[in-house]
């Protein structure tokens, strides 16, 4: 495990989110793949992500078997954590329309690192 910043710490380990509209990776498009920031797993292909403007990273669709799904501590939404690991990531959403996938996994940029092609 990768060690982590107390602001990571709680998000990753504590189920936070960081303010909308202010990490690296909400308006960054390089090719590559996201890891996971604790783990560095990879969960994400540059391939999959697209711009919502909901104010974080949102990707249409994960690498196989790489999130897993879980209900929110809230009760309303679905939690995305990394499979390896367990770390929070953000929240999926199902039947907004901005992508044929109609999917958005909306993931908190200090969740991620990214790993360039």
């Amino acid at each position: 495990m990768q060690p982590l910043s107390k602001e990571e710490k709680a998000i990753i380990l504590h189920k936070g989110t960081e303010a909308p509209f202010s990490g690296k990776y909400e308006n960054f498009f390089e090719k590559g793949i996201y890891v996971c920031k604790q783990c560095l797993s990879p969960l994400y292909s540059s391939k999959d992500k697209f711009h919502s403007g909901c104010g974080w990273p949102s990707f249409d669709s994960c690498i196989e078997n790489a999130v897993k799904e879980q209900p929110d501590r809230d009760g309303r939404r679905t939690e995305i954590v990394c499979a390896k690991c367990g770390g929070h990531l953000g929240h999926i959403f199902r039947g907004e329309g901005f992508t044929a996938k109609n999917t958005r996994h909306c993931v908190n940029s200090i969740s991620l690192s990214f790993k360039a092609d």
